[in-house]
């Protein structure tokens, strides 16, 4: 079942993925490349050199839950909002995803709680 959404925390690993890389691999990336842990229930973006293939990598209970999707034509947008350590949001996912790219907006100040790690 897809239990994915605006709860959980996104992260954009910033160089190329090999798309051969499954579970085992793109847990070394995230402890690696990202220096977090990959059982932590955050949800971990990969894409390709071309960006025309993406994988997410979900813990949840029970083990490791990997969503893979390839274009067959175009590309994933970048988003722009992104913090220097990789977090994107929800909306930021959905419009790569989706291929949206958005020219210009402004997103308004919202209250939110901050985790404390």
């Amino acid at each position: 079942m897809f239990s994915l959404g605006s709860s959980h925390r996104y992260y954009l690993y910033g160089g190329h993925c090999d798309m051969r890389k499954s579970f085992d691999g793109l847990c070394g990336l995230v402890s690696s490349g990202l220096c977090r842990g990959a059982t932590g229930g955050d949800v971990f973006v990969f894409l390709n050199r071309r960006r025309t293939h993406m994988k997410l990598l979900h813990w949840e209970h029970g083990g490791f839950v990997l969503y893979y999707k390839r274009l067959e034509g175009g590309t994933f947008p970048l988003p722009r909002t992104s913090s220097p350590g990789g977090e994107i949001d929800w909306s930021e996912l959905v419009l790569m995803v989706e291929g949206i790219v958005v020219e210009k907006s402004r997103r308004r100040h919202r209250f939110s709680l901050k985790k404390v790690v």
